[in-house]
């Protein structure tokens, strides 16, 4: 019994401890020229109670060699900020300087002057920050173990090898239940490496005379290959813009685990971006295939008693999508995809997409929305997940139509960046990204010179409505599909 209370009573101090930190609110000053940063705590006046981050911000525009307030409030996302004072740094906008500081009304008098140079990279900060939640999150999560196991002594064990559908309010067999494929493609031959990622790298190959592209998987990284495994199995998968999937392998001498997959002549679209320019009709190929795929991976289908339930890609980017050799686009790489199942009415997915926020190098830095880079995804509903995918899906429309001859007539094609490479240059960290894309509400610039073509508007609008910050505002992938048709 005293074992009890002793946990209890540890409980109830940390429970002090989190009630305590949660009622301490940063106190900023406010000035805004934006109304959006309204929604980053309670106005009152000049002042502004922050609701989603304990840093002050601070935007400054150079006019005549002095500072002139463009932004005093409080910071939109959960932001690093480990000064006390406003001191300030270079913006990546020129004459703009910024600031986050981390005390009441900091905002409100800057550290400046004309030789401010750029500070290093403060990324020791963000690890230490990490870390002390991570102790936290495991000292309470000790405890609530500690607490239950005490309180369940003397109640029967549950069976450790039953199912337990009821987490996800599923029944146990579901309509979209997917058994282990036992496929195994035989005699192949590994040639020259095309591409090498995080976790896997990718071969041409030859299999029985056929030319394939393999993907290869250390075999400590299993469970990413069982991942991507999954969703290629997936009932009514195959589709035009969808890479096709000819099965699974294991290299007998290292036990690297292979997934071979059809052969694309032209390789990722960036590196065809990087080669080749394209005409307005080949362009709208190009987009209108990758659209198409996307679609239909997020689609939820039905067809002669089997169901493919929607897919959420969430690291779409142009490395990621394959050009064959009639200029058509299909979509590739589901190593972090995530399923949505839906049972008896249900949807959900399991445990590793909430690895989303906590690991968000899962995700193509320049391409992660809005809400992931604030950590505000809704794992609640499965729309936030697929409208992150059209968002990204509006940066690729943009690389392909950037070169476009046709909507550059009488001038050069510029060069083939990624997105946010033009603006923030080579250097896109994850700092200068949330500010730009979150902070400021930022995006790729479009060309001016697009407004005179009979169909820039088109394009503008096509581009603009689905990287919109406001997920529900973004269309969906079918809709995009439309759009490009219409043009």
């Amino acid at each position: 019994m005293k074992q009890l209370h002793s946990v209890l009573a540890l409980e109830f101090l940390f429970m002090l401890m989190v009630h305590q930190s949660l009622l301490e609110k940063r106190l900023c000053v406010y000035q805004v020229t934006d109304s959006k940063y309204s929604s980053a705590g309670n106005v009152s006046g000049s002042e502004q109670l922050c609701d989603k981050t304990d840093c002050c911000l601070a935007i400054f525009q150079i006019i005549n060699g002095q500072p002139k307030v463009d932004t005093l409030a409080c910071g939109i996302a959960n932001m690093v900020c480990p000064d006390a004072t406003c001191r300030a740094k270079p913006h990546f906008i020129d004459p703009y300087i910024q600031c986050t500081c981390r005390t009441d009304l900091c905002n409100g008098k800057i550290t400046w002057s004309p030789e401010t140079e750029q500070p290093p990279v403060t990324q020791h900060y963000t690890a230490a920050k990490f870390i002390t939640v991570l102790v936290v999150i495991l000292f309470f999560t000790v405890l609530v173990i500690i607490a239950t196991k005490w309180k369940n002594l003397g109640k029967k064990k549950e069976d450790p090898l039953q199912p337990s559908c009821h987490d996800y309010n599923v029944q146990p067999l579901c309509s979209c239940q997917i058994k282990a494929s036992e496929n195994q493609i035989p005699d192949i031959v590994l040639q020259e490496v095309l591409g090498q990622g995080h976790f896997a790298s990718v071969y041409q190959a030859k299999q029985r005379g056929s030319v394939v592209a393999v993907k290869v998987y250390p075999a400590n990284w299993k469970h990413l290959f069982i991942k991507e495994k999954e969703v290629y199995e997936l009932p009514l998968m195959k589709h035009e813009g969808i890479v096709k999937f000819l099965g699974t392998g294991r290299k007998p001498d290292n036990g690297s685990l292979l997934i071979v997959l059809q052969y694309a002549e032209y390789g990722s679209l960036h590196s065809f971006l990087c080669k080749h320019t394209s005409s307005w009709m080949l362009s709208m190929k190009l987009c209108q295939t990758l659209s198409e795929g996307l679609s239909y991976l997020h689609s939820d289908h039905h067809s002669n008693g089997m169901h493919k339930p929607p897919v959420a890609h969430r690291d779409l980017s142009s490395s990621n999508v394959l050009v064959r050799a009639d200029w058509t686009c299909v979509l590739s790489d589901f190593g972090s995809a995530t399923i949505l199942r839906s049972c008896s009415g249900h949807r959900f997915w399991q445990d590793h997409t909430t690895n989303m926020q906590r690991h968000p190098q899962f995700c193509t830095l320049n391409y992660m929305s809005p809400e992931i880079l604030e950590g505000s995804v809704n794992l609640s509903s499965s729309s936030y997940l697929l409208q992150g995918d059209i968002y990204a899906l509006g940066l690729i429309l943009w690389e392909i139509w950037m070169r476009c001859s046709d909507l550059f007539p009488g001038g050069a094609v510029p060069q083939h960046l990624l997105p946010y490479e033009l603006e923030l240059e080579a250097n896109v960290t994850f700092e200068r990204l949330i500010l730009y894309v979150s902070e400021m509400d930022r995006r790729p610039s479009i060309p001016e010179n697009w407004k005179a073509l009979p169909q820039g508007a088109g394009v503008k609008e096509l581009l603009t409505d689905c990287w919109d910050s406001d997920t529900d505002a973004r269309l969906t992938a079918a809709c995009v599909v439309d759009r490009l048709i219409s043009l």
